[in-house]
């Protein structure tokens, strides 16, 4: 499989920050190839990667660190899922977020890889607008759902793990919620954006945000996607 790996870039968004750095695995060339370019007509966005299976794509994520993994659910060889185990067992996941891409969104390996940490999913048929701001969420700890599989990604989660859905220790983790907090979390667990959720409760999104970070903070999630999943298997709406 062609792998390439590139020095980090210098460009940045015109603030002063380092720009974000972004691995793409997949094993369609002209997939890599669309994604490279289109990150890249972006402001404060780099690739620094890019390969065409699981081995390559663990070993530049390793060597590289990039802010973000985008990866393939399926590829030859070691698929995504096996990519995202070997991070975890490395304890990446906090440093390199990984923004799963996926052709179908009745994916049978979707479930699996949201519990084992991936911080969201994209559909590849997503617009140029959807791709690059799942990448900046990504990156800053948000997670990103696609609008199209958010519902049944995080209701499937839940449904298999029903029995067990009153877990006492997950409970616990919610306990020091406000109830606005808890609307918050149960929103979250809808799948909707924080414009979505401000409008429902009638507050700004820069108030929603501030929630959101505190629901983060309380419910030790590492990122909306996890609190999603939280929230579907200790909240009923």
């Amino acid at each position: 499989m062609h792998t390439t790996a590139e020095p980090p870039g210098t460009a940045d968004d015109g603030s002063g920050a380092a720009p974000l750095r972004v691995v793409v695995a997949d094993d369609e060339r002209v997939v890599r190839d669309g994604l490279r370019l289109m990150l890249e007509l972006q402001p404060g966005l780099t690739v620094v990667g890019s390969a065409g299976d699981g081995d390559h794509a663990l070993r530049l994520t390793v060597a590289l660190r990039p802010d973000v993994l985008m990866l393939d659910v399926r590829m030859p060889g070691h698929d995504g899922l096996w990519v995202l185990a070997r991070l975890a067992e490395r304890s990446l996941l906090t440093t390199t977020r990984v923004l799963m891409l996926t052709t179908f969104d009745m994916d049978e390996y979707v479930d699996e890889a949201l519990g084992g940490g991936a911080s969201g999913f994209l559909l590849k048929s997503a617009s140029y607008e959807e791709i690059t701001a799942a990448v900046r969420a990504t990156a800053a700890g948000q997670g990103a759902l696609s609008p199209t599989v958010a519902g049944r990604l995080i209701r499937d989660f839940a449904a298999a793990r029903r029995a067990d859905r009153a877990d006492p220790a997950e409970l616990a983790r919610t306990a020091a919620l406000t109830p606005r907090e808890r609307d918050v979390l149960a929103h979250i667990g809808e799948g909707l954006s924080n414009a979505e959720i401000a409008a429902r409760l009638v507050v700004s999104e820069h108030t929603v945000k501030s929630h959101v970070s505190r629901v983060l903070a309380k419910t030790g999630c590492r990122d909306r996607a996890q609190a999603a999943v939280l929230a579907r298997r200790t909240t009923e709406r």
